[in-house]
């Protein structure tokens, strides 16, 4: 792989050094904060060799995979940031749910690496000790295993830097302000019954929690804004820390300490309730909605609870093991793809994929192989539901929070009890073979899908088996698919096509063709056209909340319908009415054996042509 070249593709498309606000990276994307993402040109990113896609979310992320370290390395080199400090991004129109869940992951993610390495390091320190290669009483015990208590007993300390980083605010004050309730002679004061201002103060442990850390940096940096306002600028160096200090600790000791220790207490009650009500069940739920939840960067809204739970019980039993059965079901349907394809860059890009999905990193494996290929996705979901309930059936238990894979599978170790670790390892075993055996029977090449589909176009004429022209199914703007809100349209993860934005409220057929397909809430229709390629028009984006209120069709399944066709009528000002998008995505779902050409962008009537469907 040539980094130097992929590195400047990337950075010439997002539009050069100036509009990258700051750039960091996980273990397989890139992640930038852009000034402005309009002059990004996502279609071309994605078709840079070495590039498995874009995650266009709170951040934009390119995904990489394993060469990530290398490409951001060079990535620095060739885009300095430190002229980049302060710079302003343009107004920030997403909705709070978006910026909540940046915030989230810009806090909780920069943790992640210096966790798992120091609970690795005391999980392999406990097989020492369990097969009497090291004494748990030596002194190099003692010392290394300490490494581990480190992390977890200043994990505020990390998350007042990451908190800070997050607002802009100043590390190091923030660092004074949540280091002073880790000091013993606080501890002390807290424990003998501390009074401020003639209030007690609640006497609460801070050692491990993240949720106070938060709420004092987040008040920290209101502080230093307003005193950077009215502050001569002659002593701000030290008038505005001080002051931002002398008020923030108290606030923190009396009001925001105890309200973040509650948070964390609840926000793990309210999970390891719901868990306990659904048990086995909610584990192997949450394995199988995984890989969409990895797709669309909706997991890291777990981080918060995982680490939260991890510092106040040691360990976590929901979302680590639904990792574990969810990140090892893809590798092996990755590696059946591999020993079935007859497509050579596939069976490569499938087993690379899968032995980094073997090792915990999945994000090469569902961007390059299983959100492309459907039956394999089948393979994971199933595998990862059915190992998922077996651990959860269990109670399997992890004791670090990592990307679970073989290389960290020392994480389920329990000094206490020994069958954790084995009842780990049969769930490893069962995602595996699971998958691998799922996929390999289902699993057919694009050339196998079109002979099983000869019955459809064994009537039809050469040039009809080739190409098959659709034409627009309503009246409003075409524009690229990428651009559309909902992010599995977005990504193309549901097959290629055009959305539309819609001038009125009337769907019609976009070609001659068969209803396959109509959801009962009449907000989406497939179709399959006469050279056999399967059509899916969805109306709006979350539409299926409107329990087809204001949808009325025309048409019903098995009917064979004519272009120009009504199909489906939908009230355009009640989707407005919700909030709610009303673009109309039109894709082709069958992606492995048609290919989308020839798209039409800009302002299209019904029957204007919008594309070409080609089988091959």
């Amino acid at each position: 792989m040539d980094y130097k070249k992929i590195a400047n593709e990337i950075l010439d498309l997002i539009g050069g050094s100036k509009n990258v606000a700051t750039l960091e990276h996980c273990s397989t994307r890139l992640r930038f904060s852009l000034v402005d993402k309009s002059v990004v040109d996502v279609e071309k990113i994605k078709k840079i060799k070495g590039v498995m896609g874009v995650v266009d979310g709170s951040q934009f992320q390119i995904v990489i995979g394993n060469n990530v370290v290398e490409v951001y390395d060079t990535l620095l080199k060739i885009c300095p940031l430190s002229g980049n400090q302060g710079i302003e991004a343009k107004k920030d129109d997403r909705k709070w749910g978006a910026k909540l869940l940046e915030f989230i992951i810009s806090v909780f993610q920069p943790l992640v690496p210096a966790i798992a390495g120091a609970g690795v390091l005391k999980s392999v320190l406990l097989l020492l000790s369990m097969f009497g290669l090291l004494a748990s009483d030596s002194s190099v015990y003692t010392a290394l295993a300490a490494i581990s208590d480190a992390t977890f007993y200043f994990l505020p300390i990390m998350v007042a830097v990451t908190t800070a980083n997050a607002l802009k605010s100043n590390r190091l004050v923030a660092v004074a302000a949540v280091g002073y309730l880790l000091l013993p002679a606080t501890t002390q004061a807290l424990t003998d019954g501390m009074t401020l201002f003639g209030f007690a103060v609640k006497n609460v442990t801070y050692s491990s929690q993240v949720f106070p850390a938060i709420l004092c940096v987040i008040f920290l940096s209101l502080m230093e804004r307003g005193f950077n306002k009215i502050s001569p600028k002659a002593i701000r160096i030290f008038f505005v820390p001080m002051m931002s200090l002398a008020i923030t600790i108290p606030v923190t000791l009396l009001i925001l300490g105890p309200l973040g220790y509650n948070i964390g207490t609840l926000f793990t009650a309210v999970i390891l309730a719901l868990y306990g009500k659904l048990g086995f069940v909610a584990l192997g739920l949450l394995a199988a909605i995984l890989p969409f939840m990895i797709a669309t960067g909706m997991h890291k809204a777990l981080l918060p609870y995982a680490i939260t739970t991890y510092g106040q019980l040691g360990y976590e039993a929901l979302y680590m093991p639904a990792s574990l059965a969810h990140n090892i079901s893809e590798s092996g349907a990755c590696f059946a793809v591999a020993l079935k394809s007859k497509d050579e860059n596939l069976k490569q890009t499938a087993l690379s994929a899968g032995i980094s999905a073997l090792m915990g990193i999945t994000e090469p494996a569902l961007y390059g192989v299983t959100l492309q290929n459907k039956k394999a996705m089948i393979g994971v979901v199933l595998s990862g539901a059915i190992s998922g309930m077996l651990m959860g059936l269990f109670v399997v238990k992890a004791f670090i929070v990592v990307g679970p894979g073989l290389a960290s599978m020392s994480m389920f170790v329990d000094s206490a009890n020994g069958s954790n670790f084995m009842y780990a390892c049969i769930g490893f075993a069962v995602a595996l073979l699971g998958s691998f055996i799922i996929t390999f029977v289902l699993w057919k090449d694009s050339d196998s899908e079109v002979e099983e589909d000869v019955t459809v176009v064994e009537a039809l004429t050469e040039e009809e088996k080739e190409v098959n022209i659709l034409v627009s199914p309503l009246n409003g703007e075409a524009v690229d698919l990428s651009t559309v809100s909902d992010e599995m349209f977005a990504s193309k993860t549901l097959g290629d096509g055009i959305a539309i934005v819609p001038k009125d409220g009337k769907l019609y057929a976009p070609c001659d063709a068969e209803v396959v397909m109509l959801f009962e809430t009449k907000h989406a229709i497939g179709l399959r056209t006469s050279n056999g390629a399967e059509i899916l028009i969805h109306i709006g984006v979350n539409t299926v909340s409107m329990e087809g209120v204001g949808f009325t069709a025309f048409v019903k399944q098995n009917d064979k319908v004519k272009e120009g066709d009504l199909l489906i009528e939908f009230g355009l000002d009640a989707i407005k009415e919700k909030n709610l998008d009303p673009t109309v995505m039109v894709v082709n779902s069958n992606s492995t054996s048609y290919k989308v050409l020839n798209q039409s962008y800009g302002d299209v009537k019904t029957g204007d042509v919008l594309f070409d469907v080609k089988r091959g």
